[in-house]
């Protein structure tokens, strides 16, 4: 990705050559606002983010930092409530389950709109998810349990699931739940069913829609004059700024409202700032790395190697030097404060005997992996050269190979690595968004099984904990899968990280809810 000082973003805003997507609206005299212009008026609101996005089509991404763009741009038949992990009514005023947990029927609200006005129904929201199952990316994974969906009427519709699956009304809430205009089908080119043109634009209901995406610069979101829920904030700048000391001296100027990456390192200097405030809250962000068990490096199919990865890191050291302490280790794949986390789990720590001696027994002496990492974390660079010092303590040289985000997550995708920095916080509020999505062999890939591990008892403990209405018994499931899985060790589960976000003390309203990490409830924000 292309960094772009602040000064070179100011000069392209300005000029009258900036430009706009098809569907973008012109500005009033063909130009856009400068940055300073815009950060300044209590109508326009700024983000510093890190990193350019890849596609904004939620039938098909699966990353947060594309979800900042695309959540507030899409509703959903339910939507989280504020900082809870419960739902709440959203497109969908009522519903009910039938007895054996297979039929959902939902009830819509017959006054939302999407951007060209036409109506959101039962239609719409039929071929929202049938579009999602036919495009078959990792959205689709979370949907394969539905068989049917039907209209009952103009704004009734019901879902027809295979099976009984507890999470599925809490799926419905996460970004690829959002509804999307079927009006999409206009820009189909080869039977992509709008895949490049959603890529690019949104075609929601929510209260902001995308206007303009200056590729590397920035991306602006502006109201949605249709949406049911009208913003108090007209216009937000995403803002690409990959260098967090520049954000810094932004944020402390006013240029931006909300900087993402400035460096921990730096975080204690933010407290002294008198118009900023640090936030800080519990996560469920969780930190670790992809150990790729099957199309890695062979050696990493043995987990006597991947246990001696997993004694090789210094986790209380790398928290204080990473993360300044806003962080606690990892016991088990499960964060703390989601229901299904094991305080007695196995938790690895420093052992540099331990993993010297699993290594020999191995027969992986002299062994030499290659780590890839991207620039979509601001910490990934300290992570990554720590990871490397720490290995290079049991014998195993390390690899750096940092490329752009993008081309981080094709390569991810086609398991081409040994190891990956990675990141995960749920999109529902159920340790299936966890233990099923890392665990199990049908998610290879993006879709979440990045280690691209296998176990067919695994396997099957994860299928009986997906279809459970007992939680109880869904949680003694998953226990049982944590134990086979933190002693294969096809993660090295570093951290969970601490919510801390320094935000300008002119914005008001900003709710932080650890179901939609990275995600902000944008027509509920308001600035001074």
């Amino acid at each position: 990705m292309k960094k772009m000082l602040f000064l070179i973003t100011m000069v392209f805003l300005v000029l009258a050559g900036c430009v706009q997507n098809s569907n973008a609206p012109a500005e009033e005299g063909g130009e856009a606002q400068s940055g300073d212009e815009t950060s300044a008026s209590a109508q326009t609101l700024t983000v510093a983010m890190t990193a350019d996005q890849g596609t904004l089509d939620p039938a098909v991404t699966m990353d947060n930092s594309a979800w900042k763009i695309t959540y507030p741009a899409y509703e959903r038949l339910v939507e989280y409530d504020g900082a809870s992990t419960e739902v709440k009514p959203g497109i969908a005023k009522d519903w009910n389950v039938s007895e054996d947990g297979k039929t959902w029927t939902f009830t819509l609200n017959e006054d939302h709109k999407f951007a060209d006005g036409s109506a959101v129904n039962a239609e719409a929201v039929k071929f929202t998810f049938d579009r999602t199952l036919k495009i078959g990316n990792g959205p689709a994974e979370v949907y394969s349990v539905i068989s049917e969906i039907k209209v009952d009427s103009d704004y009734v519709v019901s879902f027809e699931l295979e099976e009984n699956f507890p999470p599925f009304l809490s799926t419905l809430a996460a970004n690829y739940g959002g509804i999307v205009n079927p009006k999409v089908m206009d820009h189909e080119k080869d039977g992509d069913l709008g895949q490049n043109y959603l890529a690019a634009n949104t075609m929601g209901s929510g209260s902001y829609e995308l206007a303009e995406w200056k590729q590397g610069e920035y991306i602006k979101l502006s109201a949605n004059k249709e949406a049911k829920v009208q913003p108090g904030i007209s216009e937000v700048y995403f803002r690409i700024v990959g260098d967090g000391a520049t954000q810094r001296m932004q944020l402390e100027k006013g240029e931006i409202d909300i900087a993402e990456g400035i460096p921990t390192e730096q975080i204690e200097s933010v407290q002294s700032m008198d118009n900023v405030e640090l936030l800080q809250k519990p996560s469920l962000l969780v930190d670790y790395v992809y150990v790729n068990s099957s199309k890695g490096n062979e050696a990493l199919q043995d987990s006597k190697v991947r246990q001696a990865l997993s004694y090789g890191i210094d986790y209380e050291s790398m928290i204080d030097v990473v993360h300044q302490g806003y962080a606690t280790p990892m016991r088990g794949p499960v964060p703390d404060g989601l229901w299904g986390h094991n305080p007695e789990a196995f938790q690895y720590e420093l052992n540099v005997e331990k993993a010297k001696k699993l290594l020999s027994e191995a027969g992986a002496e002299d062994l030499t992996l290659k780590l890839l990492y991207s620039d979509n974390k601001t910490w990934w660079e300290t992570e990554a050269l720590t990871i490397q010092a720490n290995l290079k303590e049991i014998g195993v040289n390390v690899e750096l190979n940092k490329v752009a985000y993008a081309t981080s997550r094709e390569m991810m995708e086609k398991g081409d690595f040994d190891l990956a920095l990675g990141v995960w916080s749920p999109d529902f509020g159920d340790p299936y968004m966890f233990m099923n999505y890392w665990y199990d062999s049908v998610n290879f890939g993006l879709a979440g099984n990045r280690a691209f591990y296998k176990n067919e008892e695994v396997d099957g403990l994860l299928k009986q904990a997906a279809t459970s209405n007992d939680q109880a018994e869904r949680e003694a499931l998953y226990h049982d899968v944590q134990d086979i899985v933190i002693e294969e060790a096809p993660y090295i589960l570093l951290f969970q990280k601490d919510f801390v976000l320094p935000v300008s003390k002119s914005v008001e309203g900003f709710v932080y809810n650890p179901m939609l990490e990275g995600i902000y409830n944008l027509a509920e924000m308001t600035k001074q």
